[in-house]
């Protein structure tokens, strides 16, 4: 008569062989599992421990292992709810026409003022000696460009969004509040306009700019406006041509 162990030994050498055939027939789905499932009849092997909640501080997905391993990157202003966001939020516009760029400058104004050609989708921070800081933006949509003077009332860091009545009335399936962050289409910075509702603002698309894109607000690439935000103080004149 076999013993136990003769028994045992006989079934692991025919599991070993099926097993072998299968893992040639099914690669990567024996390892670690198949010996635990020897061992234990558990064919799933050690349970995987899941994330937390499956989201970050900001809404956004976790980073797994199955992800490419994250660079270190530049931060740049706390947001007022959890952590800065890091420099790939902060995407460049690819069209290199719209690049932050000096540029020699005799158009209207004068040093400190800010001059937004609507027309050429360039926005000019006037500097002295006949130069100029100049910025790729986006502007309003057929219908909502606009021209005129006006002061910077205001600036926020990472706004908060609430749109207005007529904004909603266009578009009812807008959230009626958003919280500032690096999904907010108000982006990392916002100068008000005067008393209007316009603003200077940053962007989470900034593949628009360049383009007629807004309900009239000035948009510009968070990083741009970032820049432009700490050179104006409030009660700069923005003349829009």
């Amino acid at each position: 008569m076999r013993t136990k162990w003769s028994v045992a030994l006989a079934a692991l050498a025919v599991m070993g062989s099926s097993g072998a055939a299968l893992a040639q027939a099914r690669p990567g789905q024996y390892g670690g599992g198949f010996i635990e499932y020897l061992m234990t009849g558990d064919a799933y092997g050690p349970a995987r421990r899941p994330a937390v909640d499956g989201y970050g501080a900001l809404g956004g997905p976790r980073h797994t292992a199955t992800e490419p391993a994250m660079q270190p990157r530049a931060r740049f202003a706390a947001l007022p709810t959890g952590p800065a966001p890091e420099e790939a939020t902060i995407t460049r516009a690819v069209d290199p026409r719209y690049a932050r760029q000096v540029v020699a400058y005799d158009g209207p104004g004068r040093a400190g003022q800010i001059v937004i050609d609507t027309n050429a989708k360039y926005l000019y921070l006037i500097q002295p000696g006949g130069q100029a800081i100049r910025y790729g933006i986006g502007v309003g949509r057929p219908g909502f460009v606009w021209t005129g003077a006006k002061t910077i009332s205001a600036k926020r860091e990472w706004p908060d969004w609430t749109p207005p009545a007529e904004m909603l009335r266009r578009r009812p399936d807008l959230p009626r509040h958003m919280a500032g962050g690096p999904e907010n289409p108000l982006g990392a910075r916002a100068m008000y306009l005067g008393t209007s509702l316009y603003r200077i603002h940053g962007t989470n698309e900034p593949h628009t700019i360049g383009q007629n894109v807004s309900s009239g607000c000035i948009r510009m690439m968070n990083e741009d406006v970032i820049d432009l935000y700490e050179r104006t103080p409030v009660g700069t004149r923005v003349e829009v041509i």
